[in-house]
């Protein structure tokens, strides 16, 4: 090429040559080389099924460098058209690498989504390849972090409860009583050293336990004498001997929630806040009646107009915290629980930094406050996504251990250039109160199978829109009732309700009623619950599988299985489905897809097309979004999991929206069966009563409306 460059004569040849050099650098210098280099590691490390912490450093650092060096080329107006080409493609090169290597390992894309943070790890990698690159690295800008934790001032709110309970005591001070000196480390061999880092390393080890040392209970009754299990009778015995923070990472179905009230009862600490996801408020606060009933109890919603001040559990969703900030920090809290604490993990998102600000304050008034954070979330995953979880529980700050956790590791005599050394702090962190036990654990103490309903509210507009429905189908009902009293020519006059009419009263509305017929009746307003409920179904469901892995969905309608399959898919959640209208190889396909492949975590049923004949084992917890007319419907359903060869304990998670008439189609369903000792052969015997269910609804509605009606004219 060189001799035949030095014949060709002219300015056209010596231009063309100029060209083909700089399209020579371009190929050899710059930031692409790097990165394409970089990428081929990440991608054989997921090849070999071993991605690292590093290497999930790398990638996210590679996908943020490709965006940012895409956005580069397309502003560069000093090269050509083509060279900008050729340099969108090579980027489009990396990218399909990076695209291949995230589904080797899918866990990686969730460093691609917009709340993914950047570790000052992956900071100074960046660093590293901007420099290699021979680029100038730009200086970084600090967070805004005030800007980010103020809510507006508009939208804080106190409600006036709360104001009504400081006036009761207006001489309310930060309560030291229970203080006690925090012991710092006698040694300080460690202060020097940046321990964080190989603390989260710690857990990348493994061990032999994720749980700390725990004391034999002294009694398994609750208050209300309800019987506690072992397990959970040990971290509430542990309370009582006054430890005070827990990272309570149990199984999900093996009763944090029953830990978490118990042990607040335990160590006194009311008046006790209590942050959850919206789907589990109303559960939280039926579960603290029972378990604590002793202790009032009340929910914030919106601006929280309705709430009890004077309440000794105050329970508040996520999404609301921004408003109530303000006065929940000088409320007096002696203790302060996190449901599903995993959803603090992002410390830039604003839901972390409310909760973190709040713990900061209820500790500057109580210093040993009980702290518990409640999360399925298997520790050795992500260990660096519980930066926020051990900053609320007090064991760390921004940079370093807290006193009592400084103190453990000095204890320990080593340094993280010891050999010894991670083995020895993650007993250390295990000691503050962490509590992980798996279903297979503790067997013994849980059911074979059990179904557990968990209320959620439809609050939102098609939810009052039911209860509006609800009421109608009473009234007609009561109008039915009365007219039949006038005309009634014959028979005894009752004193009172005559059940025996009102029992005539249903059938006819029964009777009168179809599944597909027009006009509001039981079958109608079943479905329009299951459309309510679907959106909070599935996000349960995608909170199970992120936590314990394989989950099947039922659902009896197409529309409440299509909202779920859009969850699943908005939550980069892989799922298959099973329906009525597939062919025998699809569906065979598709349960293969659930049992077989490990990115496959929900499977989505319909309760009529798949409530029988397939074996979907490889699930122990299952989401029943829509209740089913018997009991044996849905008892075929749970068996599709609770099978011969199943190691693990079942749990079927039955969704039911508080206020209507699912709560009481539930009830009935259990008094058909007796719910605890359900056949387990699937046995369909039953399902010719399901009439009696739907009849035995329209009774209750009946009665409870007439028996209103006497109290209001009494």
């Amino acid at each position: 090429m060189a001799r035949r460059g030095q014949r060709r004569q002219g300015g056209a040849t010596r231009t063309a040559s100029r060209s083909r050099r700089r399209a020579r650098n371009y190929d050899n210098e710059g930031i692409i080389p790097v990165l394409a280099r970089a990428v081929r590691e990440v991608e054989i490390a997921a090849q070999k099924h071993a991605v690292q912490r590093p290497d999930r450093t790398k990638f996210q650092v590679i996908a943020l460098l490709v965006r940012e060096e895409r956005a580069r080329v397309k502003a560069d107006e000093e090269s050509t058209e083509s060279q900008r080409a050729e340099q969108l493609k090579r980027l489009d090169g990396v990218a399909t690498i990076l695209a291949k290597t995230a589904a080797l390992d899918t866990s990686l894309l969730e460093l691609l989504t917009e709340e993914a943070v950047v570790s000052d790890a992956g900071k100074a990698l960046k660093r590293e390849m901007v420099e290699a690159a021979g680029l100038e690295a730009p200086e970084e800008e600090p967070e805004p972090v005030e800007a980010v934790v103020a809510a507006p001032a508009e939208r804080r709110v106190v409600p006036q409860s709360v104001v009504q309970r400081q006036l009761a005591n207006p001489f309310l001070v930060p309560d030291f009583s229970a203080a006690t000196a925090t012991q710092g480390p006698r040694t300080h061999r460690l202060a020097s050293w940046e321990l964080l880092g190989p603390l989260f390393r710690s857990f990348e080890y493994g061990g032999d336990s994720s749980c700390m040392p725990l004391p034999e209970p002294k009694s398994l009754t609750s208050p209300g004498g309800l019987e506690l299990m072992h397990h959970q009778a040990q971290v509430v015995e542990s309370a009582a001997q006054g430890h005070r923070s827990y990272l309570l990472a149990d199984e999900p179905g093996l009763g944090k929630t029953a830990q978490a009230l118990l042990a607040a009862r335990a160590a006194d600490a009311y008046p006790l806040l209590v942050v959850v996801p919206s789907v589990v408020k109303t559960n939280w606060a039926r579960e603290a009646e029972l378990w604590t009933p002793k202790r009032p109890v009340t929910v914030i919603h919106g601006d929280g107009n309705s709430i009890d001040g004077f309440a000794d559990i105050v329970i508040i969703n996520y999404e609301i915290l921004d408003r109530h900030i303000g006065w929940l920090g000088d409320f007096g809290f002696r203790g302060m629980v996190l449901d599903e604490a995993h959803f603090i993990k992002n410390k830039s998102s604003q839901r972390s930094r409310h909760a973190l600000e709040i713990a900061e304050r209820i500790r500057t008034r109580t210093p040993r406050p009980l702290m518990m954070a409640l999360t399925g979330t298997p520790l050795i995953n992500d260990i660096e996504d519980f930066r926020a979880i051990w900053q609320f529980l007090g064991w760390i700050d921004e940079k370093k251990p807290r006193p009592e956790l400084m103190a453990a590791l000095e204890e320990t005599g080593l340094s993280p250039v010891d050999r010894g050394f991670y083995s020895a702090a993650r007993s250390a962190v295990i000691g503050r109160g962490v509590v992980r036990r798996r279903k297979v654990d503790v067997a013994s103490d849980i059911p074979a199978r059990r179904v557990a309903d968990l209320p959620v509210e439809l609050d939102d507009a098609l939810g009052r829109s039911i209860r509006d429905s609800e009421r109608k189908l009473a009234s007609r009902l009561v109008k039915r009732y009365d007219s039949a009293l006038e005309t009634r020519t014959s028979g005894p006059v009752v004193d009172g309700i005559d059940h025996q009419l009102v029992r005539r009263v249903a059938t006819w509305e029964r009777e009168d009623s179809s599944p597909d017929g027009k006009g509001e009746n039981v079958f109608t307003m079943m479905r329009r619950i299951g459309q309510a409920k679907a959106g909070l179904a599935a996000d349960y469901a995608a909170q199970l599988a992120r936590n314990v892995g394989k989950v099947v969905f039922f659902a009896k309608h197409i529309d409440v299985m299509d909202v779920a399959e859009e969850t699943f898919a908005k939550r980069e959640i892989g799922y298959s489905s099973i329906r009525g209208d597939q062919t025998p190889r699809v569906r065979q396909q598709n349960i293969d897809a659930f049992v077989n492949d490990p990115d496959v975590s929900v499977v989505v049923c319909s309760l009529s097309a798949a409530g029988v004949g397939i074996n979907l084992q490889v699930a122990s917890d299952m989401v029943l979004a829509e209740l089913s007319w018997t009991d044996a419907e849905q008892t075929q359903a749970i068996d599709r999991i609770h099978r011969i060869g199943q190691e693990q304990p079942v749990t079927a998670w039955r969704i039911i929206a508080s206020q209507t008439i699912d709560t009481k189609i539930a009830e009935l369903i259990d008094s058909k069966a007796g719910l605890a000792a359900r056949a387990l052969d699937g046995s369909d015997e039953e399902m010719a009563d399901s009439a009696d269910v739907q009849l035995e609804a329209l009774v209750a509605m009946l009665t409870d409306e007439l028996e209103k009606r006497g109290d209001a004219q009494g």
